[in-house]
């Protein structure tokens, strides 16, 4: 099982990632400062860092900095807000593996995780599967039987969250934080405005409604 250490000094989105990551199989910690994000990285015990640069104590970019002067190999994803370019390079030629500005969706940080973390490549899923529907994650194309279907990208997104766990009753609370990220509104509707507009796409038989509980995919 692998191990995450999340420097997030907001809650909020510390929480957000921890339970999206524990939900997924991984181990986790947070750290709150960037002292306590840096002592933590470098004790050994954790296999990648989730590492937010508007840290108190010492920012990102100072962590990452010490980190790799004491020649640490931590994989480092870089989550911030400040999105521009000389920020990136300055993350990517500091040492960091790879860069997420915020806001974020939640499926594509597990996603880039996922990734640093695989020792086979060629092993890593890219095709999604449930019964003859199917999602290509790196074309973004979607297929039902042969056919070819249009998504938008937050159709994709919703689509792909419902093919990573097929079967499962997944709350809209769920999709919500999966899809629309960690900023949404707990009273939108507009999960099920998206479940309606991927009916008419892959098949309205595909998607269940359980009663007060939430939306499973189903083989059609």
């Amino acid at each position: 099982m692998s191990r995450v250490l999340i420097a997030e000094d907001e809650p909020r989105i510390a929480s957000f990632i921890e339970k999206g990551l524990r939900a997924n199989g991984f181990t986790t910690a947070v750290a709150a400062d960037g002292g306590a994000a840096r002592a933590q990285a470098a004790s050994g015990e954790f296999d990648l860092l989730v590492l937010d640069i508007g840290l108190p104590v010492m920012d990102g970019f100072e962590v990452l900095r010490r980190l790799r002067a004491e020649r640490n190999p931590i994989p480092v994803i870089i989550l911030t807000a400040r999105d521009s370019v000389q920020d990136t390079v300055a993350g990517l030629e500091g040492g960091a593996d790879d860069y997420m500005p915020k806001p974020f969706r939640f499926e594509e940080l597990l996603a880039r995780v996922r990734l640093r973390l695989a020792t086979d490549r060629t092993a890593e899923l890219t095709v999604l599967t449930c019964g003859d529907l199917s999602l290509d994650l790196r074309t973004r194309r979607a297929r039902v039987s042969e056919a070819t279907v249009d998504l938008s990208a937050r159709e994709f997104a919703l689509a792909e969250t419902f093919l990573r766990h097929p079967g499962q009753v997944l709350a809209r609370e769920q999709l919500l934080s999966h899809v629309w990220g960690y900023d949404f509104d707990p009273g939108s509707n507009v999960v099920d405005v998206y479940v309606r507009y991927l009916r008419r796409k892959i098949g309205a038989g595909r998607i269940e409604t359980v009663r007060g509980m939430g939306y499973r995919l189903v083989e059609a």
